[in-house]
């Protein structure tokens, strides 16, 4: 089977994944779509793409062969374009979130589920390096049992003016707007990915921003009426522990923007700080025979990039220009298995998102061509959603503990996309 996907949404971030779709082994065709003629224009003249229309409409009107659909549009408007692809027939990659209602992602969840079409949710953090690590220690039984966990996404929103300024015209700030807990998949899947569970209850506290002068937060000034450029929220984990998120989007701090600061269980514990990613057995790991001593690891294998190897190695290590354009973790980090991805993305060129791209592109296609679950499946993307709109509720209500609901997991014969050596590509030819 080959993939033929239609990419709605001609932006920044659907760049690279056109080029991306167009380089693998297994796709032999790629269309856009775009409001915009200039932007289709542009993508056509960069991407060699030939086959162009003016919306998700007309592709699923007049494209003939196409049997999946890549969905790049703001944020707000993924849920029913979700669901008009799937009702066509379509397998659907998207960028996150899956939604922004409960009443959508109920409705894609149960189309998932009648049709058997594959939804993946593009969650790049999934694939960073230190999700990758806590999940597989976790896996492995390091930690112990979770008790405790942060992640963040750090975005300032005077960042993004221009991108909400291109989409939404001279009202961006309406769409601009939208509650930090309405786009909480980032930290969120970090965390709850790591462990496997789900969250059941939810106290959120937000900011009011009453401090800034460009009209995007506030009753009256975007599209929910929303307050807070800044949430925090704590979580009641399924399994008993507890989980810290951070959804901020007026805050002085540059990059990384989405990371997990510490994880925490019974018998070990991992923590991030910028460039140095420790984990640590204590005294309980000892006590039970997990470990013979305490000690402390420095996991340099989460940044294994060729600038931080060659001056860790002269011992030259340069802050200023790890902290202000990320140079250290340009390049596949050693725990991220670049084995598995087809020939053509194995090199050490920067992908954006700590290289997470090319992983999302592969699993996506192989989960369609092999009929398999991929990560981030619907009911993985509703778990990652849900408890951010619950939370939203909880901050508007000055932190009222409110019950989060959940549509369960994914069927249980519905055979999940795992890699092994004989499933790695060997030859990369269309």
């Amino acid at each position: 089977m080959k993939i033929r996907i239609g990419i709605v949404g001609a932006g920044s971030f659907s760049d690279d994944f056109i080029r991306l779709f167009l380089l693998h082994p297994d796709v032999e065709k790629v269309a856009v779509a775009d409001l915009d003629p200039e932007r289709r224009k542009a993508s056509a003249e960069k991407h060699g793409v030939t086959e162009l229309y003016s919306s998700l409409d007309e592709m699923l009107k007049e494209s003939k062969d196409l049997n999946c659909i890549g969905i790049f549009t703001q944020r707000h408007l993924h849920g029913p374009m979700v669901l008009q692809a799937l009702e066509a027939g379509k397998h659907v990659f998207s960028a996150v979130p899956i939604a922004c209602t409960i009443e959508e992602i109920e409705k894609i969840v149960e189309k998932v589920k009648e049709t058997r079409l594959v939804y993946m949710m593009g969650e790049t953090c999934y694939y960073f390096p230190d999700a990758i690590y806590c999940r597989q220690k976790y896996n492995e039984g390091a930690f112990g049992k979770f008790v405790y966990g942060e992640a963040q996404y750090y975005h300032d929103i005077s960042e993004m003016y221009a991108s909400f300024k291109h989409s939404g015209g001279e009202n961006w700030q309406r769409a601009a707007g939208i509650p930090p807990m309405f786009y909480p998949t980032h930290s969120i899947s970090m965390l709850f990915g790591a462990i496997n569970e789900y969250a059941t209850k939810v106290s959120c506290l937000g900011l009011r921003d009453d401090f800034h002068t460009d009209e995007i937060y506030g009753e009256g000034k975007n599209f929910w009426d929303n307050p807070f450029s800044n949430q925090t929220a704590i979580f009641r984990m399924s399994g008993g522990g507890v989980a810290r998120i951070n959804e901020f989007r007026r805050v002085g701090c540059h990059k990384p923007s989405s990371f997990i600061t510490g994880f925490y269980g019974d018998f070990g514990t991992y923590e991030h700080s910028i460039l140095q990613h420790t984990f640590q057995r204590g005294i309980s790991a000892v006590k039970w025979g997990l470990d013979k001593q305490t000690k402390m690891e420095y996991l340099d294998e989460l940044l294994n990039s060729e600038a931080y190897v060659a001056d860790k190695k002269a011992g030259t290590i340069n802050w200023e220009r790890a902290q202000s354009n990320m140079e250290y973790v340009k390049g596949f980090c050693a725990i991220q298995d670049k084995g598995r991805l087809p020939k053509i993305y194995r090199n050490d060129k920067p992908f954006s998102h700590f290289n997470s791209h090319p992983f999302l592109v592969d699993d996506f296609v192989r989960a369609v061509v092999d009929d398999k679950l991929p990560p981030n499946n619907a009911w993985d993307a509703a778990r990652y959603m849900i408890p951010g709109l619950i939370a939203h509720e909880s901050s508007l209500r000055d932190g009222e503990l409110m019950e989060i609901p959940d549509l369960g997991g994914a069927p249980e014969d519905w055979a999940k996309l795992e890699y092994t050596k004989k499933d790695y590509y060997e030859e990369d030819v269309k």
